[in-house]
């Protein structure tokens, strides 16, 4: 596990700026689907089904609501095209690249936790 040392204590008014960002920015991709949808968008555009297939065990009203507040956000752009039927894109935006780098600390942090929870079950059989 990784453990950040000799860092300096952040003053009052540094760690209450902080707390500001971090709320911010949890505010924008809480929730349980956001940040696994921006993911797979990322990844290549899809029509609302692929999305529904792709993550699982999301329903077709939450992510209704999860793709126009990720819209409105400008992580996601969704595109109609005038065939018949109506043919609805989501992509993911150059905005939601600015993920990248939290997206890949998520990952490692949730790598590492899941092995820290593979070892304390070990411990206790």
């Amino acid at each position: 596990m990784k453990v950040i040392k000799n860092q300096a204590i952040p003053c009052k008014a540094e760690c209450e700026s902080s707390l500001k960002n971090v709320l911010d920015a949890l505010y924008v991709l809480n929730g349980k689907w956001r940040l696994a949808l921006i993911l797979s968008l990322v990844q290549s555009s899809k029509r609302f089904n692929e999305i529904q297939n792709e993550v699982s065990g999301i329903s077709s009203k939450v992510l209704a609501k999860e793709l126009k507040d990720l819209e409105l956000n400008d992580f996601i752009k969704r595109n109609v095209y005038p065939t018949q039927p109506v043919t609805i894109v989501y992509e993911a935006t150059s905005y939601s690249l600015t993920l990248k780098n939290v997206l890949a600390e998520l990952n490692a942090w949730g790598e590492q936790h899941r092995e820290k929870i593979k070892q304390s079950m070990r411990k206790q059989s």
